[in-house]
């Protein structure tokens, strides 16, 4: 790979400049082929074109003894596939181990890491033209992300599948079992006797634990013995997933998607992405969920969905040793999880873009598609919801929303607006209390103890006994011919199956079903406050749409009554004056669903498209985006962020949110550090020995050093990392004879000639020649936009060069 470190070279007067190398340039001196020098005095300037370029050199005014003046060597190129490469950036710098890696809780320099990717290009389009080999290298190199995204959908389908399989069974254990075929769900267990119908336990082959110790399905005794069963299920399975996570796999807890967040803007987390967290994450999930906590799954996914991209990205050198890189395959990854936790491939893709990803340029945008169609047509194979939709909770609704329903549904989205931030404000709050207080010790305890007091005082009630993602469906239902439940008793008589739904009076199983949701809801977001944030895996979406989904349905109960009772007043506008049903509760129900979901994490465009994705319901976007924007203005305003950018924030996390907006009146010289009157820890580059190095870098904490020209003449040269230089001066000591604590360390020029003992230390190679700068008097908005477009690391403040 051709190069031009630029180094520098000191004259007669004391005065630094640069001198540019190239391969096979014979514009040299002195018998070197591969340098132009720079100096001062009368110098005859290349100006034919070679075989590579031409040399011109601008003189910015007559050199003195004060200052350093600017020589700048500009190269025009006159053949394709010439690049200049500064020192520091350059793709091949694997001779010393580790150099261009990061520390464990550090960012990632995106500028460094993109610019090493260029030239890596570069390199392989010159090379292709070589030989057939090197061409097939390219042809690989081009389509390796197409490949890399391919192969995290598949798994990530698997996977989905898996869990959801997993999960249906285990939380079915709870209730029963399947005699002939333990390993069959509640479902799977009527199918196989050939019964049509299957619906409150109504399955003879399907025997529940009372049954099986000799009671009867009804009674006091079969009540006690299902209660008991359904408490000592629900804590072995949690006991299970928070021992699984506690001993192997720390970060396999909570939802994950703070942590995404954080590590797509370019934080790096060693383990958090491994496979030891995917294989925990993946079993405490399943457990978790099946204990009946009130969590759900679809958080989660993107994790692990992530973890899949994490690994499978090292099959592929191109983005396994680029951080930068490896990021647009991690955004791919939680496109694929949202898609497959809620069948929704494209809602997939908006979630990445708007919520989680950082850094999503258009290619990223076709590979996170094409990630979550595989994903979403993998699930879809497995079929794991054994129905022909491979959506959550497919609704056929039939009936169009009347106008006047905009104001019902803004109310829902005011509602779940303020649900979403006292759940915010109280989650944040108990989790801040466990995260400072002795009750942090104890996570496999605090676990217990959630989960026997939410069994207790789940059981008893019907809706909060059942899965929650059942629940959510039943909510989103409409009352047919075929619905028994209490919600859907109603004073009908149907004599004709093909008949619309008429209006008709609640009758008693219909307020006591208003009672128990009530119930349900409160009992909900209390035990979601305590359980979000505990040691196994929980993530947010499902407990969301349920309380947005109860709310829904009872503000929906109360319309449709509204509307049989009063048929004729002008809000209806003759809609309702005819016998058919106008009301949809269920309608209702899927609206505040999306309320409260958009309360909590802020989501609007990609909510939107997942609720009609998930639900079918496609004629009724306005409402739903009525709804999820009255949600996030409540929500802004009586608290600025969602939930994950708190849990960022309570966490420490560095995370600089694109969306935020900065009201700076500052400069850099106020916020740099160190001020102006503090010592500035600097390296010269060619008069500090190994040990001066080695006593700056005991002395400070700094991740970086800017190097100078010298102690009295701090004109700026470049910058070197902490990591590099600490993996250097280690190399160098291992396989380099003579280096001593005495030996100089140079960063640029060339060696001094005459008698070197002990040897000098070049260093060039780690010296990052083009750092991003700014002068002390540029304004802070402009840094921090800089900080974000550019996703610098750090930034040098420079004062007159």
């Amino acid at each position: 790979m051709e190069r031009f470190p630029l180094k520098s070279s000191v004259s007669k007067m004391g005065t630094t400049y640069q001198s540019v190398y190239k391969k096979g340039t014979n514009g040299g001196r002195h018998g070197d082929e591969d340098t132009v020098d720079i100096t001062t005095g009368p110098r005859e300037v290349p100006t034919t074109p070679t075989s590579h370029g031409t040399f011109q050199l601008y003189d910015h005014g007559r050199p003195s003894n004060a200052s350093a003046n600017s020589y700048i060597a500009q190269y025009f190129s006159t053949s394709t596939g010439d690049a200049v490469i500064f020192t520091g950036m350059q793709g091949d710098t694997d001779e010393i181990p580790g150099i261009g890696q990061y520390d464990d809780f550090h960012t990632i320099d995106w500028q460094r890491d993109i610019a090493r990717d260029r030239m890596r290009h570069r390199y392989i389009v010159k090379k292709r033209q070589d030989s057939i080999w090197n061409l097939i290298k390219g042809a690989h190199d081009a389509w390796s992300g197409w490949v890399c995204v391919l192969l995290v959908g598949v798994c990530t389908g698997v996977v989905a599948g898996v869990i959801d399989i997993g999960a249906s069974w285990m939380t079915d254990l709870k209730f029963g079992i399947c005699p002939q075929a333990f390993w069959f769900n509640r479902e799977q267990c009527c199918w196989s006797n050939d019964e049509i119908t299957f619906d409150h336990g109504n399955c003879s082959q399907w025997m529940t634990w009372a049954q099986l110790f000799g009671e009867s399905k009804e009674g006091v005794g079969a009540y006690i013995i299902s209660y008991l069963f359904y408490i000592v299920w629900a804590l072995l399975f949690a006991a299970l997933s928070a021992s699984l996570v506690r001993m192997f796999a720390p970060y396999a807890c909570g939802s994950g998607i703070p942590e995404i967040k954080t590590i797509l803007s370019g934080f790096i987390i060693r383990g958090y992405l491994g496979k030891w967290t995917l294989i925990i994450k993946v079993v405490g999930l399943i457990l978790s969920v099946s204990s009946g906590l009130s969590l759900g799954k679809e958080g989660p996914m993107v994790h692990i969905a992530s973890c899949l991209g994490n690994i499978l990205s090292y099959l592929f050198p191109k983005y396994g040793r680029n951080e930068a890189k490896k990021r647009e395959i991690l955004s791919a990854a939680a496109a694929a999880g949202v898609s497959v936790a809620f069948g929704a491939p494209i809602g997939g893709v908006l979630f990445s873009l708007e919520e989680v990803s950082y850094y999503f340029p258009l290619k990223t945008l076709w590979r996170s598609f094409f990630c979550a169609l595989i994903a979403a047509f993998i699930l879809r194979s497995i079929n794991p919801f054994g129905n022909e939709h491979s959506v959550l909770f497919f609704v056929e609704y039939n009936k169009p929303w009347i106008f006047f329903e905009l104001i019902p549904f803004v109310g829902l989205g005011i509602i779940g607006g303020c649900i979403a931030t006292i759940f915010i404000k109280a989650n944040i709050y108990w989790c801040r209390y466990r995260k400072y207080s002795k009750l942090g010790q104890y996570p496999v305890t605090e676990v217990l103890v959630v989960t026997l007091v939410t069994a207790i005082i789940a059981y008893p009630n019907p809706y909060t006994r059942m899965n929650t993602s059942q629940l959510i469906y039943l909510l989103f239902n409409q009352c047919g011919i075929s619905n028994s439940d209490p919600l859907c008793d109603y004073n009908r008589n149907f004599t004709d199956v093909n008949k619309a739904i008429e209006k008709a009076a609640a009758g008693p199983g219909v307020y006591q079903a208003i009672w128990l949701l009530m119930l349900a809801l409160v009992l909900k977001l209390v035990m979601t406050v305590f359980t979000f944030g505990i040691k196994v895996p929980c993530g947010l979406f499902i407990p969301s749409l349920a309380l947005g989904a109860i709310a829904g349905r009872i503000v929906g109960i109360g319309v449709e009554q509204l509307a049989y009772k009063y048929p004729k007043i002008w809000l209806f506008s003759g809609e309702c004056s005819t016998g058919d049903d106008c009301i949809t509760p269920g309608l209702y129900a899927m609206v505040g669903a999306a309320a409260v979901l958009g309360g909590v994490t802020r989501m609007t465009v990609s909510l939107v498209v997942i609720m009609f994705e998930l639900t079918g319901g496609v004629r009724y976007i306005v409402p739903l985006m009525a709804a999820a924007m009255a949600s996030k203005w409540v929500g802004d305003a009586l608290g600025r962020q969602g939930i994950y950018d708190a849990h960022i924030a309570l966490n420490g996390y560095p995370f600089l949110d694109s969306k935020d907006e900065f009201q700076h009146t500052s400069l850099a010289a106020d916020v740099m550090q160190p001020k102006r009157n503090e010592t500035l820890s600097v390296i010269t580059q060619d008069s500090m020995t190994v040990d001066d190095v080695e006593t700056l870098l005991k002395e400070t904490e700094h991740n970086g050093y800017p190097v100078v020209v010298s102690k009295e003449s701090q004109y700026l040269v470049g910058f070197v990392l902490r990591r590099d230089l600490n993996l250097a001066i280690a190399n160098a000591r291992r396989t380099v004879e003579g280096i001593t604590g005495q030996s100089v360390v140079v960063f640029a020029g060339s060696p001094q000639q005459g008698v070197m003992s002990p040897p000098q230390l070049m260093l060039s190679r780690i010296l990052d020649m083009a750092p991003i700068t700014v002068t002390d008097q540029t304004p802070m908005e402009t840094v921090v936009d800089m900080f974000r477009k550019l996703g610098l690391r750090q930034t040098l403040v420079t004062h007159n060069g």
